[in-house]
């Protein structure tokens, strides 16, 4: 039997990765508990009868009744500081390894090796009174985002020293402010959200590059987005193609519940691809928190909250973050069986009764911010919803609905006609849509909340004629109406689709994206037009729309122009008509 000493308790029963040990004086529900020779972590998640019971977050093959259980007296925290951007980490923010194509925890990072240092320049001096939130010093690395060392929350005073510029360990105190020292690391609990001077509504765009989401569903900084979708729909395509592209400051991807192989693909692709803002690696500014389905089910209840402390972190520097989570319909699962092993009263579908509280909890942490130091800084949440055979009236679906304020919903049909991304303007909704088109319009882009307008009522319209046509045949419907269906094809196919796999298409910017959409509807007036003047309708139709629909792969990223000619053309071909 292990020797246990008097401040440690013995473990009473295993089952599985549910321990139970006796009460120590002083243990707390949340607390972190080292487990047998090996220290498994695990956490408090009940009291009862001078036993608790720990959760492990680590595979608990080998330990047994007798063991040490050796409580450390403070929850799960994460160490925030350099070596985060560019690096792959598992749901308690320890390193990571690859093996082949699988992920398995790299237990010889978890502090073997060499330590390594960084370059810290400071930016106070000895005897600076600084508030918390100010800024002691920077941390420079490779990577395009420089991070700051800041006074610590509920910490302020005279600064009683502040190191030298040069390189220092991670861990290593490089300034003391009224007498409590600062580390370039520092821990935070992750289920506890940083402090923040001021929360704000934020008026600015969260810009994606995906035409579908920034004209008809646009979210803003700090804003939270759910994607439901069934199998196949393409969520986990479009949530990359969101982190590739979108013009936040920092990515925290999180991969919770993925397959090891998939996980392995998506690292392989951040390592390989060049950052366009930039011009160097995209992975230089983005974590990965990669909880594979193979790894315990407690740590992949973790890595949400891991993942929104690690934004947290970087928003407070003054940094806009965006947390893509995928998918949050795993972490519900992890949930209801953690639930379910604690004997937990079910709710819907065995779900916990406390689901919907968890999900806005989660989604709560985003947000537009004034930080403590008086910068602006913003996390938006992201996240992948997988419901069971599609089914979006499940809980976990309908509960994120209530919390979020966009929805970007993935259409199986869509998705099986080859229509990429799969974005359902039926079912899907932006309530910043409103307030980001009016500053739009009262800076930049004037005609932005008009040109929306027109593009989501042609859709409408020709959604509303489709069962029709079905029904009765498009040669039924008067010449204005067919125009519409017309129309509803050209804006599918001209403008919403985009290849993720084209060079000059994965990406659309502002203009261009505003070039497409006057481009389309200008055709469909000039059809209207047409119509009008007694042009059959079965002319119109057999035009050929090629200039209007190529457009979006004839042009670059940024190329309006390119677009306006195209479109000029295709007008020039449908006055031949007349």
């Amino acid at each position: 039997m292990t020797d246990v000493s008097s401040a440690d308790g013995r473990i009473l029963r295993v089952a599985g990765p549910l321990v139970e040990a006796e009460y120590v004086t002083g243990t707390a529900m949340n607390d972190l508990v080292a487990l047998g020779e090996a220290e498994l972590p695990g956490e408090v998640v009940a009291i009862r009868d001078r036993v608790v019971t720990v959760q492990a977050y680590e595979y608990t093959g080998g330990l047994a009744p007798g063991a040490r259980a050796r409580p450390l007296g403070r929850p799960l925290s994460a160490p925030l500081g350099p070596g985060l951007l560019g690096g792959v980490f598992d749901g308690l923010l320890r390193p990571l390894a690859t093996a082949g194509a699988w992920l398995e925890p790299g237990a010889a990072g978890r502090g073997s090796g060499p330590a390594r240092q960084w370059e810290f320049v400071p930016r106070a001096s000895a005897g600076d009174l600084v508030a918390q939130g100010d800024v002691l010093g920077e941390i420079h690395g490779p990577g395009p985002v420089p991070l700051k060392v800041l006074v610590p929350p509920g910490r302020s005073g005279a600064v009683d020293h502040v190191a030298g510029a040069g390189r220092h360990s991670a861990d290593a105190v490089v300034a003391s402010v009224a007498g409590t020292p600062v580390r370039m690391t520092t821990p935070w609990p992750v289920r506890t959200p940083r402090p923040v001077r001021e929360r704000l509504d934020s008026p600015r765009a969260l810009g994606t590059g995906q035409r579908a989401i920034d004209l008809l569903f646009p979210v803003a900084l700090g804003g939270t987005v759910a994607v439901p979708g069934g199998f196949g729909t393409g969520k986990t395509v479009l949530l990359q193609q969101i982190a590739k592209w979108c013009d936040a400051d920092v990515i925290v991807y999180v991969g919770c519940g993925e397959r090891g192989n998939e996980m392995a693909d998506v690292i392989d692709e951040f390592g390989a691809l060049t950052d366009p803002r930039t011009g160097g690696r995209l992975a230089d500014r983005t974590v990965i928190v990669a909880n594979t389905s193979n790894m315990p089910m407690m740590a992949r209840e973790a890595s949400i909250h891991t993942g929104v402390t690690v934004a947290e972190y970087f928003r407070d520097m003054g940094l806009d973050v965006v947390v893509i989570a995928d998918s949050t319909s795993r972490w519900a699962e992890a949930l209801r069986e953690f639930a379910s092993r604690t004997g937990a009263l079910p709710a819907e579908e065995g779900y916990p009764a406390g689901l919907a509280s968890a999900i806005a909890a989660f989604y709560e942490r985003a947000g537009a911010v004034t930080t403590l130091g008086g910068r602006g800084g913003s996390v938006t949440v992201i996240g992948a919803v997988s419901p069971p055979g599609g089914d979006m009236a499940e809980p976990v679906t309908s509960h994120t609905q209530r919390f979020v304020r966009c929805l970007w919903t993935l259409d199986r049909e869509l998705a099986y006609a080859r229509h990429y991304p799969a974005v359902s303007w039926a079912e899907s909704f932006s309530r910043d849509a409103e307030a980001l088109g009016a500053r739009r319009a009262a800076t930049d882009d004037p005609d932005w909340p008009a040109r929306r307008a027109r593009v989501a009522g042609l859709l409408a319209e020709a959604d509303r004629l489709a069962d029709l046509v079905d029904l009765v045949g498009i040669t039924a419907l008067p010449a204005q109406e067919r125009v519409s269906v017309l129309g509803g094809r050209l804006v599918r196919e001209g403008l919403l689709q985009q290849s993720a796999l084209s060079r000059r298409d994965a990406y659309s910017g502002a203009e261009k994206t505003a070039a497409l959409a006057e481009a389309v509807l200008g055709v469909v007036d000039r059809c209207r037009e047409l119509a009008d003047a007694g042009v059959p309708a079965a002319h119109i139709e057999d035009a050929d729309f090629t200039p209007v629909l190529r457009a979006r792969e004839e042009a670059g990223p940024h190329d309006a122009d390119t677009v306006r000619a195209l479109g000029r053309s295709m007008l020039d071909r449908l006055g031949e008509l007349t």
